[in-house]
């Protein structure tokens, strides 16, 4: 098999996650001061802040010609006309991290072209550090190798999504998520994008759909589901970007299952599809 081209990028980028992972348990279990962004459901800590300090800072100078776009707003514009775009979510997942729960993570993704290219996903509270590339490296879970599951019925799916932060929002996934709590096996929500869809990589979620994202959310873990062998697309099936802050992500054989699910919820909602 030809050696994965990004392979040096990716050990770079698993160590930049590792170092600010080490700042964000510094501060769980603290219940630190929490900063509102959009709503007052939307937290921010000095935490994530100083986690992105340390990325970008770190990233911008081992990838000076790459563009890098973080959450918190940091950013560093790469040579003109990068294509290479460094997402960062510097600790995604900060309500559960501001309660001392430990479902939070570092993301870390590389996109070129709008597609996903590398991702690196650091959950330090667990222990798990996934990564994975698009580009023939596979993904994996603490060095080893990580694959989707086998499920090929929603009826024997375990499901995750996430729900908006604006309070009023166009699309609620209130209708998708009980359409999909009556279809599947199980649905869940566990508060870290990132963290979900390495669940979908590693096999123990089987499908995951969101909407209302933005890049840093999704980016990384896209590319470790697709890594892994699963699929990560927008929710009608087309090409993944990121951009548009929608997500769906499953092992394949439930791709087309849920995308009929989220279809009917639509025409039946009259909303807007996908």
């Amino acid at each position: 098999m030809a050696a994965d081209p990004l392979s040096s990028a990716r050990a770079t980028a698993a160590e930049i996650a590792r170092e600010a992972g080490k700042i964000l348990m510094q501060g769980l279990g603290t219940r630190p001061a929490v900063g509102y962004k959009s709503e007052d459901i939307n937290l921010v800590t000095e935490y994530d802040k100083r986690s992105e300090a340390l990325i970008v800072e770190r990233l911008a100078a081992a990838f000076p010609a790459d563009r890098i776009v973080a959450e918190e707003g940091t950013t560093a514009a790469g040579d003109p006309g990068a294509e290479r775009i460094w997402y960062v979510d510097p600790l995604d997942g900060t309500t559960n991290f501001a309660h001392g729960l430990p479902i939070f993570s570092v993301s870390i993704g590389l996109s070129e072209n709008n597609r996903p290219l590398l991702g690196i996903v650091e959950a330090p509270a667990l222990g798990w550090s996934f990564a994975g590339t698009t580009t023939g490296g596979g993904s994996t879970l603490n060095g080893k190798p990580i694959a989707p599951s086998g499920t090929d019925r929603l009826k024997g799916a375990l499901l995750v999504t996430g729900f908006p932060y604006s309070r009023n929002p166009v699309q609620t996934n209130l209708p998708e998520w009980a359409a999909f709590t009556e279809a599947a096996q199980g649905t869940r929500r566990l508060g870290s994008a990132a963290l979900d869809l390495c669940f979908v990589a590693a096999g123990w979620l089987d499908g995951y759909w969101e909407r209302a994202l933005h890049p840093w959310d999704l980016v990384a873990g896209a590319a470790i589901v697709i890594g892994a062998g699963g699929q990560a697309t927008e929710l009608d099936g087309t090409p993944f970007d990121g951009v548009t802050g929608r997500v769906l992500a499953s092992n394949g054989p439930l791709h087309e299952q849920m995308i009929e699910v989220l279809r009917n919820v639509a025409r039946r909602t009259d909303s807007r599809w996908p």
